[in-house]
Order: C-alpha cells, then sequence, then structure tokens
C-alpha cells in the first residue's frame, strides 16, 4: 500500500505538499533494519538473475535537494549487491566534452546495459530545474526537454530498460537540521558549500520547478516515487521496497543450460 501512495499515478493534479516528508506508513524504526536486510536479500537474488538473463537492464534515478540523503540510499541499499552488476553514476557540472554535446549525450552514455542495474546520484532532471531556477536557459530552451526527456524515458524503455525515478523529499527544516550537522561535524563539513545557503534560498522556486518536472514527466513507462526523506530509515527502506517491486515486475530468469553440456563430467 505504501509503494503505491508514493507512486504519481496522476501528475496532472500533482502537489509536492500532498507528500509528507515524515511520513512513515505504520513502519516501525525497530525493525526497520531487519526488513531492510531481507529485502536485500531479495534484491540480491533478483539482480543475480537479472545478469543471468543478459537482455534486460533497470535504471534508478534519484533526484533531491540538497541533505535529502542521495548518497546514503545508494550506499545502504547497495551495499549488499554484485558491484560488478551495478553501475553508480554522480553528475556533476558538465566540463570538458559534456559541456559542447546536447544535454543528454552523457546520460544516454552512462545508462545501464544489458543484466545491469543503473543508479543516476542527479540526472539529465537537472536540466529542467537547476538550469531553470538559476536562469541558465531561458524558459524557450527548457520547457522543449520535458517532451526529449519523455521520448528519451520512451526509448530507453521500448529497448528493454525499466526505468524508475525517486523524488527523495526533505523538509526544509530536516533539511536545515542537516546542514547545522555538517557544520559541527568536521567529519561532515566537506560535504557543506557556500552554494548550498543560497540554494535554500530559492526552496520555493525549486518547489515550482519539481511539481513542474514531476507533472511533465511522470508516465506508465517511467513513473515517479515520492520518497518521504526526514527520516533515513524510512527513506532507505521505501526506496529499497520500490527498487525490488520493480525487479520483481520484470521476473529474470535463469537462462536454461545448453544442451551440449548435458552429459558432461568434470574429471
Amino acid at each position: 500500500m505504501s509503494i503505491d501512495s508514493m507512486r504519481v499515478s496522476h501528475p496532472k493534479s500533482f502537489e509536492l505538499k500532498k507528500y509528507d516528508p515524515a511520513e512513515t506508513f505504520g513502519w516501525h524504526r525497530e525493525s526497520a533494519a531487519a526488513d531492510l536486510e531481507h529485502v536485500k536479500l531479495q534484491l540480491d537474488k533478483l539482480q543475480q538473475r537479472l545478469a543471468a538473463e543478459n537482455r534486460r537492464s533497470l535504471l534508478l534515478i534519484l533526484q533531491a535537494r540538497d541533505a535529502a540523503g542521495k548518497d546514503g540510499t545508494v550506499r545502504t541499499i547497495f551495499s549488499g549487491l554484485n558491484p560488478a552488476g551495478v553501475r553508480v553514476t554522480s553528475f556533476k557540472v558538465p566540463a570538458g566534452r559534456e559541456a559542447s554535446q546536447d544535454y543528454l549525450w552523457r546520460v544516454h552514455m552512462a545508462c545501464p546495459g544489458d543484466g545491469e542495474i543503473g543508479v543516476f546520484n542527479r540526472s539529465h532532471y537537472e536540466d529542467v530545474l537547476v538550469v531553470r531556477v538559476k536562469g541558465f536557459e531561458p524558459p524557450s530552451v527548457w520547457k522543449k526537454r520535458f517532451r526529449h526527456i519523455n521520448e528519451f524515458e520512451r526509448m530507453l524503455h521500448d529497448e528493454g530498460t525499466t526505468v524508475v525515478k525517486c523524488f527523495l523529499n526533505v523538509s526544509k527544516a530536516e533539511q536545515a537540521r542537516r546542514f547545522q550537522d555538517r557544520l559541527d561535524d568536521p567529519a561532515k563539513g566537506w560535504k557543506f558549500r557556500e552554494g548550498d545557503l543560497a540554494d535554500r534560498k530559492l526552496w520555493p522556486k525549486f518547489q515550482t520547478a519539481y511539481e513542474d518536472a514531476i507533472r511533465q514527466t511522470s508516465t506508465s513507462r517511467a513513473p515517479w516515487y515520492v520518497v518521504p526523506a526526514d527520516h533515513n530509515w524510512v527513506r532507505n527502506l521505501a526506496v529499497a521496497k520500490i527498487l525490488l517491486e520493480a525487479l520483481k515486475g520484470l521476473d529474470p530468469k535463469f537462462p536454461a543450460p545448453d544442451p551440449a553440456i548435458k552429459n558432461v563430467r568434470v574429471v
């Protein structure tokens, strides 16, 4: 039930204010760690089958405001999976050849191959979010990109990549607490940058941009999920369950043994 409540199935009426960043779905923190380990065991088995089948792939896109926990989500969920079958890409400001290509070029290059799970820590959605809010491109440019993105994700879907998109929804108050924690902890200070405070002042504009992006691009082929992120344990378990549901939907199979080796005996 909680996974269905996170999925944006009616994007035209989508509003972020309807989603509580502190939601727990009635889950209990005391049992969440064990629940997560159980989900990860199932993910591991399905990943093995996906890799062995070697016909399809899965792409998990994580978008969020600063301090919502993208890195922590990746580290927690994928720590028990075979790293050979998982590709994690963190997209920074385009540089070098990336900056001279179209905005989807580097994204397509990082998409998972057959048998792989790909994870995007930020993604092509920066080009309808940051680019919009900070005025790097005029509306005549970034508004076209919703159509580009939908067609790009349609192509991935048609070619065998299941696309799952999670917006980690952190509240402004919780973001402030986490920022202060970074400033006060020498082991976390490196995560904080002066621009974080400037972006925080743009909270309402980012809110509007996220709502618009999700309305325009949550499709049956590549749905958005709004994941409550004020509690790390809820966020991690929720994303893991969403990922598990997607892999179960694929239901990958081990290929049948080659008949030519049926009677082979190793001596």
